[in-house]
């Protein structure tokens, strides 16, 4: 969060932009922007030891989280036991998203913010364990996807025809 005290301190002082940014460790245009809104707000320093840099944010930008809790949140657990079906993707569960996000009059995230949260939410919640495997010992085998088929030129009649995978896990090598 930024330090609306510090940069209010530090303008009061006299500081120079980019040296209030390289104090509180953010940009010269977020310093530049506090500074002229609490100019244009009359908000100056000193200020009461009480104010909290939430409260001087809700004076100087007060519709600032609108836009953000104006979002709808995905459903994450859904979305964790869709992608486990077969044919279901990322993709079409964002479309999914969109669609409910409009019916409830909710802004829905861009494809790579969804991805994003649903990625950092399944690396919190989901447990996953490594494991190391030495060169030839091991070779992991499925079988791929769904049936595929063959037709016979001569006969014409179709086969059903299954693929079969390997995997050296070592080297990763199909």
């Amino acid at each position: 969060m930024v330090d609306y005290r510090e940069i209010l301190r530090l303008g009061h002082e006299g500081c120079s932009k980019r040296s209030i940014a390289a104090s509180v460790h953010s940009s010269h245009h977020t310093d530049s922007d506090v500074l002229d809104v609490a100019k244009e707000k009359k908000v100056a320093w000193p200020l009461d030891e009480t104010v909290t840099n939430a409260q001087i944010e809700e004076v100087l930008f007060p519709n600032k989280n609108y836009l953000l809790s104006n979002y709808m949140l995905p459903d994450f657990d859904r979305i964790h036991r869709e992608l486990a079906k077969p044919g279901v993707t990322l993709t079409l569960l964002w479309a999914e998203y969109v669609r409910e996000c409009e019916e409830c009059g909710k802004r829905p995230y861009m494809t790579t913010q969804f991805g994003d949260k649903y990625r950092a939410w399944a690396k919190i919640t989901k447990a996953t364990m490594r494991i190391s495997h030495k060169p030839g010992d091991a070779m992991e085998v499925d079988w791929a996807g769904n049936t595929l088929s063959y037709q016979d030129p001569v006969i014409g009649e179709r086969y059903p025809v299954y693929l079969f995978v390997a995997v050296l896990p070592c080297s990763c090598f199909t």
